[in-house]
């Protein structure tokens, strides 16, 4: 979803985008332990689907990652709307 959100406001590089936080900030805000924020992380990387390295993620299959997050852009609303 932030790769998306992040596309649809020319924030991203091809498959990549900044993500300044680290793992322990990551795990915080979306209220799950650094254990497992690692883990699934580490899972990610060792599968070929995720890059992650200096603040910068990079998506390697997108298919996969759609795959295994069960991810559907239908329900973001990306288009823009008069003020």
């Amino acid at each position: 979803e932030l790769f998306v959100r992040l596309q649809g406001v020319k924030r991203t590089i091809g498959m990549s985008f900044r993500l300044p936080l680290s793992q322990l900030e990551l795990a915080d805000v979306l209220g799950l332990s650094v254990v497992h924020m690692n883990r699934v992380i580490a899972a990610l990387r060792n599968i070929g689907v995720i890059g992650w390295a200096n603040h910068t993620v990079t998506i390697l299959d997108w298919e996969r990652l759609v795959q295994i997050a069960e991810f559907d852009p239908t329900y973001l609303s990306m288009s823009r709307e008069p003020r």
